[in-house]
């Protein structure tokens, strides 16, 4: 088993006119190595709990028990969560469950509960779901590490008065909230309403605390081996704590987009799997890049990239045209997968057809490789540059390896651009507008600065 990082691609010998010089990745030793220090900082002061997620199984003790027993009495599963509550759970499904679910029986199908994320509040959503369900058979994971996330909370209430409406005694076994394991509104009902609780570490952020209780309790209900995942996160975690830079999977990857984005002008950062099962996790990515580097440094620089999502080989036919041919401002990371669950040979048919006849024997899974790396390719030749994250295969030990990668990359990333990647201070005055709209009793600041802003303007509404 193995994840391995190609960065040929990103380097000037190989990408005429766009890659990084060797002497700039050379100097750039000694600032991965400052990086370095400061995330051995942040850990030793206990701000980075999930790499303490990924030491041991101690912690999946409570979580497996409550899967293998009280859990595997319902049918449906729904998460009510948002970003980082919802967006790693809705990767691990379709990564790890949805290909599994295809290959089994009917009999296996109907062991395994089926997951249903509600990661908003749109109601054209939701209405149609609680509707379909079987609410005596449906179990609810309320997570908010806060216990006060407007959009959860709203969930969670509209669900709870449907559950009491429709079961009367005993909705209680219906709800599992995941929140912090001493404070917030749902650590209080948990409390006063004996409500089963599994804790968010109060060290991890929504964004990474996919291998916490909060991605792993599901995952587990559905099957998914969630040893395997905190195994592969071990693995890649130690490899990612080494103090050569190029022996160091995320410090590479971390610095590399550093320097694409600061010295080449290339601040779009796209991770673009050749792989269906790792479509969502270019969502995840997304937030965990966007939330964490989007800062103002020292209170007054904007900084960071922008992270972008793709699908190989589907957006070879609408995104790379622009990845080619568009501003020279972006680097692409390719996920590959070496080995397929299954694999479809192309029929030999229209032998004397050319555009045809070349495709019979090949196999799908060949053709997949062969786009990814022929896209690559072109896009080095272009002076574009790029490297490729390559997987054996889509299981739980290699996810939980690149999750685990990309996160650490993140800290480093955050350290290399002089700013805090743990916080997220820019969305915080949105959420206080909300509540002021929403007539929360301790938002009356923020009522009076809503009221002080400029209303629509009747001539600029057409």
């Amino acid at each position: 088993m193995a994840i391995h990082l190609d960065y040929t691609n990103m380097l000037a010998a190989n990408v005429p006119g766009g890659g990084i010089s060797e002497a700039a990745w050379d100097d750039a030793e000694t600032a991965f190595a400052a990086a370095r220090r400061t995330l051995e900082a942040q850990r030793a002061a206990g701000a980075l709990g999930f790499l303490d997620v990924a030491e041991g199984h101690a912690s999946l003790a409570e979580l497996r028990q409550f899967a293998d027993g009280a859990g595997q009495a319902f049918n449906d599963i729904v998460v009510l969560g948002i970003g980082g509550s919802a967006l790693g759970t809705i990767a691990l499904r379709t990564a790890l469950a949805a290909p599994r679910w295809n290959e089994l029986s009917d009999d296996a199908r109907d062991f395994f509960p089926r997951l249903h994320v509600l990661d908003n509040v749109d109601p054209t959503t939701i209405a149609p779901l609680l509707d379909r369900l079987e609410l005596g058979s449906t179990l609810f994971i309320v997570i908010s590490k806060s216990g006060s996330t407007a959009e959860t909370m709203a969930q969670y209430l509209i669900v709870r008065a449907k559950l009491e409406e429709a079961l009367e005694d005993g909705f209680q076994r219906h709800l599992v909230f995941i929140t912090d394991p001493e404070k917030g509104a749902l650590r209080a009902i948990a409390r006063a309403e004996r409500i089963v609780s599994l804790d968010v570490p109060p060290n991890v952020g929504g964004r990474f605390s996919v291998l916490s209780p909060v991605g792993l309790l599901p995952a587990a209900l559905i099957g998914i081996d969630v040893h395997a995942l905190v195994d592969g996160a071990a693995d890649m975690a130690r490899r990612c704590e080494r103090a050569t830079l190029a022996e160091n999977p995320a410090g590479v990857y971390a610095t590399l987009q550093w320097l694409a984005d600061t010295q080449l002008g290339c601040g779009i950062h796209v991770l673009m799997p050749y792989s269906d099962p790792l479509r969502d996790l270019g969502d995840w990515f997304v937030q965990l890049w966007a939330e964490s580097l989007g800062k103002l440094r020292d209170g007054t620089t904007p900084t960071g990239p922008t992270p972008m999502g793709a699908l190989g080989a589907t957006d070879q036919h609408s995104k790379v045209q622009l990845f080619m041919e568009g501003p020279r401002n972006k680097t692409v990371t390719f996920v590959a997968v070496k080995e397929l669950p299954r694999d479809l040979e192309i029929p030999r048919l229209h032998g004397d057809i050319p555009e045809l006849a070349y495709l019979g024997g090949h196999h799908l899974g060949e053709l997949l490789d062969i786009e990814r790396r022929a896209t690559a390719g072109a896009l080095a030749r272009r002076g574009r540059p790029n490297m490729t994250i390559t997987l054996d295969r889509v299981d739980a030990w290699h996810v939980g390896g690149l999750i685990m990668l990309l996160e650490m990359a993140t800290i480093y990333a955050g350290a290399l651009y002089g700013i805090n990647p743990l916080d997220q201070p820019g969305v915080e005055l949105g959420k206080q507008f909300t509540y002021a709209m929403l007539g929360r009793a301790d938002a009356e600041r923020a009522r009076q600065e809503w009221e002080q802003l400029p209303k629509p303007d009747p001539r600029r509404v057409i």
